[in-house]
């Protein structure tokens, strides 16, 4: 089993800008790439971003939704199994629940952190 654990969500203004950390514990050997989605009110699970582990390749691989690119930047600190989320230039339509998601490497459920909730309003 994978635990994930988020922080850093809040409150900003417009325009400003918020980190979510992510903190993996348990089987960290059986996962690879970790993630954000985020949910906001009435609307599905949305997919942010992704990382890979820079295990295999020496370097690590990030992915983004269209609508946070420019904007967003995902980050891992390997050595504290924990996957950033820099959140740069924040709009209101970024308010949601963010999830931290980490696929199991050899199949089976996916792994979720609990949420953590951002805001962006003036």
């Amino acid at each position: 089993q994978v635990q994930l654990v988020e922080s850093g969500g809040g409150l900003v203004q417009p325009g400003g800008s918020l980190r979510l950390s992510c903190a993996a514990s348990g089987s960290i050997f059986s996962i690879n790439t970790m993630g954000w989605y985020r949910q906001a009110p009435g609307k599905q699970r949305e997919y942010v971003a992704a990382i890979t582990s820079a295990d295999n390749t020496n370097y690590a691989t990030a992915t983004y939704a269209d609508s946070v690119k420019g904007r967003f930047t995902i980050s891992r600190d390997n050595a504290k199994n924990t996957v950033y989320l820099q959140m740069n230039s924040l709009k209101p339509e970024d308010t949601a629940v963010y999830y931290c998601n980490a696929p199991a490497r050899w199949g089976g459920p996916d792994y979720w952190g609990q949420g953590t909730q951002v805001t962006v309003s003036s």
